[in-house]
């Protein structure tokens, strides 16, 4: 009978221990969750940005026809920044992919920060409607991104919290659950946007 007793009493240990391996599985995979639905809103507002960036370079052909070098730049620029988010946008939180973006994005910034300083030379350009429309929409972009970067940001915290505490970092090896990086520029002068004035 005392042995009945002892198989009850470690049978409940062990369920109860389960139960709670799975609560502790069950947060991490939220945690994941969370991050990665917060990539998902970067990733909305990086396509809005790439997707502005043509129409800019296409209003601004006609007034810049001897900066050729620069256009050029702009749409080199957008086009890696496309092929990086689509690599980070399959992989969220991949240490290589987010580093990508984060270089590929400052290469953006910096190459359309170029293009509106060489637009205040042109004051017809600084006039044109729709150059002023697509500036305003891209510097609501910008702030979207800003918004979007620091919900990821707090969301891979809390997932890389979670993984790293105990008992959370057993089961978190147990179930290879990687550590995700930050989305966050290189160089500290990408972290601004481009300054759009017109």
């Amino acid at each position: 009978m005392e042995w009945i007793i002892g198989l009850a009493c470690l049978a409940l240990v062990v369920v109860a221990v389960l139960g709670f391996g799975v609560a502790i599985y069950n947060g991490l995979v939220r945690a994941r969750n969370a991050y990665r639905n917060a990539f998902a809103q970067i990733d909305v507002q990086l396509a809005r940005r790439h997707d502005l960036v043509p129409n800019l370079v296409e209003v601004a052909k006609g007034y810049l026809r001897h900066e050729r070098e620069t256009l050029e730049a702009v749409i080199a620029a957008r086009t890696s920044a496309v092929n990086a988010q689509a690599n980070a946008a399959a992989a969220p939180g991949d240490p290589t992919a987010m580093q990508q973006l984060s270089g590929a994005e400052g290469m953006l910034t910096a190459s359309l920060g170029r293009l509106f300083a060489l637009a205040e030379a042109y004051p017809d350009l600084k006039a044109n409607q729709n150059m002023m429309q697509l500036s305003e929409e891209l510097t609501s972009t910008e702030n979207r991104v800003a918004f979007a970067r620091q919900a990821y940001n707090d969301a891979v915290m809390t997932y890389n919290n979670k993984r790293e505490v105990f008992p959370s970092s057993v089961v978190a090896g147990m179930f290879s659950f990687g550590p995700a990086a930050l989305f966050e520029p290189d160089d500290p002068q990408q972290r601004q946007a481009p300054q759009v004035s017109f």
